[in-house]
């Protein structure tokens, strides 16, 4: 689609919304190739897959506002629809905040939290399966280790779109038929990591949909049958791409340091009196503690 044949036309603009916060988020995740981040000026951009193909997002985060365009052919309502369905999903405005704040905002802890923050809410995903591999290429390595493996790998297969210059995230299909020790080459993952990202991509061209409305007992099953995944990465993906509001990957790092507890089990144990809403509990003492860096 050529520039000229395109226009650049709003999708949401909200206010209140926890933009500074959540640009903080997507300026430590950004994949270079897939997502273009510019700091100094609050945006962001990167391509959106709807049923008519993929579609441009730029999206400008300021103080407490939000505002995003998508470019998409004159007239195409219905890509515009798309666009939208899928940017409400990411921003995560469908969410009752103020009965997560009623509920956690008695808790010593998040109280404050949550007194401090009131329109932080958790950044989705546009695609379940591009969420769960990035989720399994980060396991166990640092962010920036995380970043680097995956853009290895939308550079060697994701698709270029020639007027963004931007790629497509790798499909299912695509990563299905990948070998797993040229996988391993290309990205620097371990072997182990990439045969679980080409099974990942195997059962998703099979039928495994990863999204908000899927069956999320099944989703959580099917992931934990395949190898190298484990419960934090799919509670961490039921967060982010099934949009579970109770999703708690207690055996998280940060989480433990944020509450200063030293194991797992008492995270867990901490955390059940935030039930149905500890998805934002995360959220929140993620922010605390290793988001506030890049505000």
């Amino acid at each position: 689609m050529s520039p000229a044949a395109a226009a650049l036309a709003p999708v949401v603009d909200v206010h209140p919304y926890a933009a500074r916060e959540a640009f903080a988020a997507l300026l430590a995740h950004a994949v270079p190739g897939l997502e273009r981040v510019e700091a100094s000026t609050g945006t962001y951009e990167r391509l959106v897959p709807t049923p008519a193909g993929p579609r441009l997002l730029q999206a400008h985060f300021a103080g407490d506002r939000v505002t995003v365009s998508a470019r998409i052919r004159p007239g195409s309502v219905d890509q515009l629809g798309a666009v939208g369905h899928r940017v409400r999903q990411w921003l995560d405005l469908d969410t009752d905040l103020a009965a997560a704040a009623r509920h956690l905002g008695g808790d010593p802890v998040l109280g404050p939290l949550v007194a401090a923050n009131p329109t932080l809410r958790i950044l989705g995903a546009f695609d379940g399966f591009e969420a769960t591999v990035m989720t399994v290429l980060g396991q166990h390595v640092s962010l920036q280790a995380a970043q680097t493996f995956a853009a290895r790998l939308v550079q060697r297969w994701g698709v270029l779109d020639a007027d963004s210059t931007l790629r497509e995230f790798p499909s299912p299909a695509t990563l299905s038929v990948a070998d797993a020790t040229q996988l391993q080459s290309v990205v620097g993952v371990t072997g182990a990591r990439a045969r679980t990202v080409v099974a990942l991509a195997q059962a998703c061209a099979q039928g495994l949909v990863i999204a908000p409305d899927s069956d999320h007992s099944e989703v959580r099953r099917r992931l934990l049958a395949l190898p190298g995944i484990g419960p934090w990465t799919v509670d961490y993906v039921a967060m982010r791409a099934l949009r579970d509001a109770d999703a708690f990957p207690h055996g998280d790092l940060v989480l433990r340091k944020a509450l200063d507890l030293p194991t797992q089990h008492e995270v867990l144990t901490r955390s059940a009196g935030w039930a149905p809403w500890r998805a934002y509990a995360a959220i929140h003492l993620w922010h605390h503690a290793a988001y506030a860096k890049h505000l």
